[in-house]
């Protein structure tokens, strides 16, 4: 397993719909175990394939997190059938937007349909943190931030912090552009 580079604000790959993944392999499966390790790595609950720089609809979330004993789960071109509930505030990181937290508005309840790594198609309702995390990962594969769900006021406030967030993924994208071509600084 591996433990892969997490790319930040500003990243194009970002901001890309994912592609719904076609064929379920183990090497799809070696991505999802790696994709775990990053995620558990940095400290996160959840973790979207784009964030890892793969345009694929994949995410994992460490369920374990938010139910005892549960091992964290991948989730296979993941959409939301239904969202249902009340919407409530819930304070928000991402590992893609290091030190920035505010409240989202998310619904309690999502029907998601989805598929596992053995590729057996799932729709299952989710609740409270754990259909708050699938909500952020799906949005990720989306090309949606958590911080494009808040007021247009708040996003402003938060604008000096996204441009240097963005500023520094523009020069790690550099940094890897040097790096795949074999030139050296």
């Amino acid at each position: 397993m591996a433990v892969w580079p997490i790319r930040k604000y500003g990243d194009p790959i970002l901001r890309k719909k994912a592609i719904k993944i076609e064929v379920i392999d183990s090497a799809l499966q070696q991505v999802a175990a790696d994709m775990i390790e990053t995620m558990q790595a940095a400290k996160g609950i959840g973790l979207a394939a784009n964030q890892i720089g793969l345009p694929h609809a994949l995410c994992v979330v460490d369920i374990g997190l938010v139910t005892e004993g549960a091992a964290p789960q991948a989730f296979v071109n993941p959409v939301i059938v239904q969202e249902s509930g009340k919407a409530t505030p819930y304070e928000e990181g991402c590992l893609s937007i290091p030190e920035i937290n505010e409240d989202v508005m998310r619904k309690e309840r999502v029907l998601v349909r989805y598929q596992d790594l053995a590729g057996a198609p799932h729709e299952q309702e989710y609740e409270g943190m754990l259909a708050r995390v699938l909500q952020h990962e799906i949005d990720h594969l989306n090309g949606v931030f958590f911080v494009d769900r808040l007021s247009p006021l708040k996003r402003k406030l938060l604008s000096k912090k996204l441009k240097a967030i963005a500023e520094e993924a523009a020069a790690e994208a550099q940094e890897r552009n040097k790096n795949a071509s074999g030139v050296r600084a």
